[in-house]
Formats: C-alpha cells, structure tokens, sequence
C-alpha cells in the first residue's frame, strides 16, 4: 500500500509566553493522519521562519537549535527507513512511540481472530453449531489472505484496522474471491465481531465499523412447483444411487428439515404427536431451536421404504444420506432429466416446503415458521413474499366477495 509521510516543525501559537516565545512541536504526517511531539524547546515567535520550518538568524544559540531539529528530522527519516525496509504498516503513531522509546505490545488481528474461533470450536454442540465454526474459519482465512495480498505481511496490529481496510476487505471479497454480495458481507460482519471484540476490550479507541453499512440485498428464492414435484416423483431414473438421492430430497421438501437434519434424523427424533400421528423432532443443527413437524404421506412412504437400508439400519439413522457435496452434483443431475431448468440443491427442498407445501396451501405462517425451527417470523416472511400464486388466489376470493356486494346493492 502507497504511503504518504512528512514531517514538520511548528511552534504552537496557542501557547505564547509572556515574552513572546512559544513551544515547537515535531509533526509527523502518516496518509493524512498526525502524531505531534513537543520537542522541549522554544523559539520567539518574530523569529520563526515558517517556510524553512527553521529559526531565522546566525547566533550560536540558533544554530545550535537548527541543528537539534535537524538531527530529530533525520532520525523519524530514518525509522521511517527501517519501517519501510521491514515492511510493517507505518502509522504515525507507531514512528512517534520509536522515537520516544516506548515499546507497546500491541494486539495483533489474526491473533485476536483465532483465539475467537478456538473459544467457538469448544462450544460447539453447547452454545454454537458446526457451521457456525466454519463460517469464522473461512472468515478469518479470508482476512488473512487479504492482509498477505494488500500488505504483504502474515499479521498486522488491530488497531491499524480502519474503514479503508474494511471497505478493501469487501472489495476484494467481490473481485479476488468472487463472493457474492451476500455472502461477502456476511463474511465481514464475522470479522466486524472480532473488531467488537477488541474495542470491547479497549484494544483500540474507537470502532472502525462506524461508518460501515453492510446492507444484504432481497434474494429471491428458488422453490419447486407442485408440476415440478410430481415430475420428480414420477421420473423413474436409471440409478439406485439417483433414485436414493431422489428421495431424500422429496423427503425434505415434505419436512422442510436442511440437510444437516436429514443426515443426522434418528428413530428417537420420531414421536407420537398430540394427534396420534407421527412427528419429527428435533433440534436444528443451525440454530439449536426446536422443530415440530407433522409427518406427510409421502415423507412417511420415504422413511418406511429405507427401514431396512444397511446404511440405516447400521448406524441408527433414518435415511442413507451421502455427503452433501454428492447430494448436489447428483440433485442437478436429477433435475436435468426431470427437465426442470432451476439451480437445485439440497436447500431448495426446504424452500419448496415453505412456499409449494405449506404457505401456499393455506398453512398460516406462525405454523410454518414454528415447523422451519425459525427464531423470527421475520425471517419466515421471506418465503411469502414470493408466493405469488397466493396472492392471486387470496385476491380472487376478494373479487368474489367484491362481485357478491355489489351484485347484492344493486338487485
């Protein structure tokens, strides 16, 4: 990164004695950002030559003083110098606190970022999810690689940290790691806790994040067709491995468990309901909130035809569920020969539960949200937003309605 960097000397006006004489100061300048030092010293302000940044006259006493600004002049050049040939991040804060001698052990921000993720990943299955601890993982990776591609360091210190690095952190997201703008912010809302952490902790004085605003932008979301359902459900497929994965993806769209659900679902997480029938649940890998599902039909169907499936039967699990890698290459496989033209992976079966099954057969969305395991309505709503096909036959009912009114005022 191109550095800017000056160095003046200036006496401080405010400060003028009685006899006319005023402090100097030394003025380091670092990309636009000051660190000032009394040098201890004072000059008659008639005196000063501001241009110079020097005391006008050849007497003794002002020579002597020429020459102590000078020799302070080269020494910040020359730890300006050594900064530079040891490549560190160059503030002027930093060159002020080598000239005056003080050594401050400052907080790096990948030390900081892994001892976070190592607090994470022993809380896992206590107070976080799995993914959880791979998001930061990935977070932290990303901030690394940027730091080693901007700086060309392995760490820098946290307070070095400023809108401009943050702003370069999500501009290489989108460029260099050719993230989405979703996920690029998600990425550096992870990061923006650790610099919460270390504000919290008055590593630095003040918030980077202030000035930055990560807005996620509405994306619309991909869900199946009643058609497309029963094209899938019909589609005798040539494989045993394809017609498995087949299933389990109709599983999930009649249950609206993710997949980390779908793999881990045991015979425990089967009960009796209130109702006499079966319902799944569970506790959702994701968020650690409870789901209460109904059992449907077709999800039933699903559930007893793997029953004796050795790799259920072997390990206590409800349905052969591979890797989710595998599930999505042979899920766009699947739905090439069905002819549907959608991006499906696993996730989108949940999607189709909330808006083809539920939502937009009625199911209220204070039900949906409980049976998705949400911890907001809100986040539910996503889902009825795109339910076009609701509105059109909500407003249908009122046109009815409408019509009847009117066909009754007039009569």
């Amino acid at each position: 990164m191109q550095t800017t960097f000056s160095v003046l000397f200036y006496p401080r006006r405010s400060d003028i004695d009685q006899n006319g004489n005023a402090p100097i100061y030394l003025r380091i300048t670092v990309n636009g950002k000051r660190s000032e030092i009394s040098i201890k010293r004072k000059v008659l302000i008639s005196k000063w030559n501001s241009e110079a940044g020097k005391i006008r006259g050849t007497t003794t006493d002002v020579r002597e003083l020429n020459r102590y600004m000078d020799a302070i002049r080269s020494r910040i050049y020359s730890i300006q110098g050594q900064l530079t040939d040891k490549q560190e991040i160059i503030t002027a804060e930093k060159i002020k606190n080598i000239y005056q001698g003080k050594v401050i052990k400052q907080k790096m921000l990948i030390e900081i970022f892994l001892a976070h993720n190592n607090k994470i990943e022993k809380l896992v299955g206590k107070e976080f999810a799995p993914g959880t601890i791979e998001r930061y993982k990935t977070a932290k990776k990303h901030v690394s690689d940027y730091i080693k591609k901007e700086y060309n360091l392995t760490d820098i210190p946290v307070k070095d940290v400023d809108n401009r690095f943050i702003t370069g952190l999500e501009y290489y997201l989108k460029t260099e790691r050719k993230c989405a703008h979703n996920t690029a912010i998600k990425y550096v809302t992870n990061f923006k806790k650790i610099i919460r952490i270390a504000f919290a902790n008055d590593w630095i004085t003040k918030d980077p994040f202030v000035n930055w605003k990560g807005k996620l932008k509405i994306v619309e979301r991909e869900f199946l067709t009643e058609a497309e359902i029963q094209t899938m459900i019909e589609k005798e497929l040539h494989t045993d491995r394809l017609d498995q994965v087949k299933d389990i993806f109709l599983f999930s769209c009649f249950t609206g468990l993710a997949y980390a659900d779908v793999k881990k679902l045991s015979k425990n997480d089967i009960i009796l309901g209130i109702d006499g029938e079966k319902w799944i649940k569970i506790k959702r890998s994701k968020t650690d909130t409870r789901s209460s599902i109904p059992l449907l039909p077709t999800a039933m169907s699903i559930l007893e035809k793997y029953n004796s499936h050795p790799d259920v039967s072997n390990k206590d699990r409800l349905l052969p569920v591979l890797t989710n890698q595998k599930m999505n290459a042979y899920i766009k496989e699947i739905a090439d020969l069905c002819g549907i033209s959608k991006n499906l992976t696993f996730h989108l079966a949940r999607h189709t539960f909330a808006t083809t099954i539920t939502l937009s057969n009625g199911v209220p969305i204070e039900t949906v949200s409980k049976m998705l395991g949400h911890k907001s309505l809100r986040t539910t709503q996503h889902y009825a937003k795109i339910l076009d096909l609701k509105v059109s036959e909500d407003m249908q009912h009122l046109r009815k309605k409408l019509s009847f009114e009117i066909d009754r005022k007039t009569s």
